[in-house]
């Protein structure tokens, strides 16, 4: 997937961004700072993570900086309410960097966090796929503990094998 225009891809990953909230939204709050084997991320871990990661190091890219990014520990934000803040002000933050992008410039390099330049609209596409790769960890860790979690598109596999009978 090419990425030719900011504003339909911006339109794009706020969709995703969406599902990846209604999945954090399933989370209780008293498991925010489980995890299934000590040492790896927690539930709020990865929230920091993905937040913090957009903001500094995705957005910082496409300026042309070098990455940012300050981990994803407590003292970025912690508890319920402070760790969702934190993701929707460095979202925030970050889409509005996004939004100062031209269509030109997605064809502009930046910097990887390795110093790699890469094009632009491939570093917006990773950007996705990071999101959806962390998403799909929070979908694993809810089913370990046995809370349902949103089907993503609003049929559960179930129920499309049951249409497509």
């Amino acid at each position: 997937m090419e990425i030719t225009n900011v504003t339909t891809f911006l339109e794009y990953y706020e969709k995703l961004r969406g599902r990846t909230l209604r999945v954090i939204q399933c989370i209780p709050p008293d498991k925010f700072d489980w995890t299934h084997r000590a040492g790896k991320f927690t539930f709020a871990d990865l929230i920091r993570h993905l937040a913090a990661s957009e903001r500094f190091m995705f957005a910082e890219n496409v300026r042309g900086n070098k990455s940012l990014y300050p981990g994803h520990g407590k003292e970025l934000a912690d508890g319920y309410d402070n760790v969702l803040r934190f993701f929707s002000e460095m979202h925030d933050e970050s889409m509005q960097i996004f939004r100062g992008l031209s269509d030109e410039d997605l064809q502009n390099k930046c910097p990887t966090p390795g110093d790699a330049p890469i094009t632009i609209w491939k570093w917006l596409r990773a950007l996705a796929e990071h999101e959806i790769h962390h998403r799909g960890q929070i979908y694993a860790y809810l089913g370990m503990l046995g809370i349902p979690a949103p089907p993503l598109y609003g049929l559960t596999s179930e129920k499309v094998r049951e249409r497509s009978k």
